[in-house]
């Protein structure tokens, strides 16, 4: 990939594939580690463990979609010779940083669908949880707007 885009387009495209990989590699990580390996939640906690696992499907098919799509996306930009890797890394960070945010806002305080932990303090989880989103998704958008 060129360290600088060709077309207008390209850069976008780039940015959009780089979010989709950020958005799909966050959400399955999160499936992957806090679902199933440490089972401290599941996608929907508010009604029966069926409900929970089903949730978890959906919500595991919906990462892995992200993923390969934008995986997909990368790789016939690079094909190209149109990809972009500074707005790519971009949309990476950006995506798995806003995703992790609005898991950890929207999801887990506001509609309540699930808690990072039952039965502990959760302050510490929410607060390294939402700052790492914060994280990645400034330094995402330093790298967006760096010229």
């Amino acid at each position: 990939m060129t360290s600088e885009p060709r077309t207008a387009p390209a850069a976008g495209r780039s940015l959009g594939a780089g979010l989709l990989v950020g958005t799909g590699l966050t959400a399955t990580v999160d499936e992957v580690v806090f679902h199933q390996l440490l089972h401290w939640h599941h996608f929907y906690d508010r009604g029966t463990s069926s409900a929970g696992l089903v949730s978890d499907g959906v919500f595991h098919a919906f990462g892995t979609v992200a993923l390969v799509a934008g995986v997909f996306l990368l790789a016939d930009l690079r094909r190209r010779g149109d990809g972009v890797p500074r707005r790519a890394w971009a949309g990476v960070l950006l995506g798995g940083g806003v995703f992790q945010v609005y898991d950890g806002l929207v999801q887990h305080k506001l509609l309540g669908l699930h808690q990072i932990r039952y039965d502990v303090d959760l302050l510490a989880y929410d607060l390294v949880w939402n700052g790492l989103g914060a994280l990645l998704a400034v330094v995402g958008a330093l790298l967006l707007l760096r010229r």
